[in-house]
């Protein structure tokens, strides 16, 4: 036993292309089936979902922003043309 591995070391990258071919054959399968399909289309659509619910905050964020320096501007108006009644 120990010879035969003995022998297989001495061809290590051989060995080594064989192993990586092997390794794409494999993922090539895997990545083929229709669970990783699946998988990846209901993945897809967590995240599309996730963005359109954080573009929907950050508008109402945007508009509640504006609304505040609106609202600002105004109040800063009025405090300036108030008169005196001395």
């Amino acid at each position: 036993m120990e010879e035969y591995i003995d022998k297989l070391m001495e061809h290590k990258h051989a060995l080594i292309f064989v192993g990586g071919i092997a390794a794409a054959i494999a993922g090539k399968k895997i990545l083929e089936s229709k669970a990783v399909k699946e998988g990846c289309t209901k993945g897809m659509a967590a995240v599309l979902a996730a963005k359109k619910d954080a573009e929907e905050c950050y508008q109402d964020m945007v508009q509640n922003a504006e609304d505040i320096v609106v609202d600002a501007n105004k109040d800063d108006k009025k405090a300036i043309y108030v008169e005196d009644d001395e």
